[in-house]
């Protein structure tokens, strides 16, 4: 998921230098990271076990985030903490929708349905603005939704599953991120590291919550102690990687790069999720679905573009 770092990153144009494009392989590491978060997700995760996940992704990496800002964190005035936590809120909703939904679904479908992000945050945007989209931006809009169709219908049409459904409700959370993140006057001068760490807390503490009411599955305690070296690898992929490693990634890259090319690059997780599922994770997809999938990449990259223009 986009950082309120990689945001702020983009409100602002980069200095050119003359090593950009070694700059561009961390970001399209962390592309590549994301887009196999939900297959990883998928490998350790159950029905019963998605809180107690997220318990444990969450608490590996937070601690390393406090210590590396604990001094920013204190400048923090109580405008930027209720700002922070408030987006920290909608973030823990976002994870609790995409993991769950991919214990539903496949990661390919997963990966797939999520990049509707980028059609959907223009959409709200001109909404808010009250201008209609160009034309050409509403034809790369009905184009993904013609792949998400396909995407979701490879056994026949019938009604999507679950857990698409659900990724689609955290695809639609992730706009909520990005327009209140852009809006929010409180954390618009926040420090990065702070706002994100703040975040994450609060998530953490919602995911913490959700534990421990009864019938939301098995504890965070019991889940790490029935993991094995698999589930806990990909545990460790989950929190270091796709978390802290590509938090750190953004906020280094957004000062030596420019913001086009980090959104280029990172706009390029549905299809490193598409390859992880098919090539790692032995999913399928049938004709429709091929198509459905080709025609969502193509989808929102020109939506991309066509809103940047």
């Amino acid at each position: 998921m986009t950082s309120p770092a990689l945001a702020e990153g983009l409100a602002a144009p980069a200095p050119a230098t003359p090593r950009r494009d070694w700059a561009d392989l961390p970001v399209l590491a962390v592309a590549v990271v994301w887009g196999g978060s939900y297959l990883a997700a998928k490998g350790i995760t159950t029905a019963h076990t998605v809180i107690a996940v997220l318990v444990l992704r969450f608490a590996l990496v937070l601690p390393v985030l406090v210590l590396a800002g604990r001094q920013r964190l204190r400048a923090l005035d109580a405008g930027q903490l209720r700002g922070a936590a408030l987006l920290g809120l909608v973030l823990g909703g976002i994870f609790v929708l995409e993991t769950y939904g991919v214990v539903h679904t496949s990661a390919t479908n997963a990966g797939l349905i999520i990049s509707l992000t980028m059609i959907f945050t223009p959409l709200a945007e001109a909404a808010l603005q009250r201008r209609a989209p160009s034309g050409a931006f509403l034809a790369a809009a009905g184009l993904s939704v013609a792949g998400v169709v396909l995407l979701t219908q490879g056994a026949g049409f019938t009604a999507p599953s679950t857990g698409d459904l659900l990724i689609l409700g955290a695809a639609l959370a992730r706009t909520l991120i990005v327009l209140l993140t852009a809006r929010m006057a409180a954390v618009r001068d926040a420090d990065s590291l702070s706002l994100t760490t703040v975040q994450l807390a609060t998530a953490l503490a919602v995911f913490a919550v959700l534990a421990a009411v009864p019938g939301t599955g098995d504890s965070p305690w019991a889940t790490a102690a029935a993991f094995g070296p698999a589930e806990w690898a990909g545990l460790a992929f989950l929190s270091v990687f796709c978390t802290l490693f590509a938090f750190f990634v953004q906020m280094w890259a957004v000062r030596r790069t420019s913001p086009s090319r980090v959104s280029l690059l990172l706009g390029t997780e549905p299809l490193w999720a598409a390859a992880a599922g098919i090539a790692l994770g032995g999913e399928h997809l049938a004709p429709a679905g091929l198509a459905g999938a080709a025609l969502v990449l193509a989808g929102t990259a020109w939506g991309r573009r066509a809103s940047a223009a």
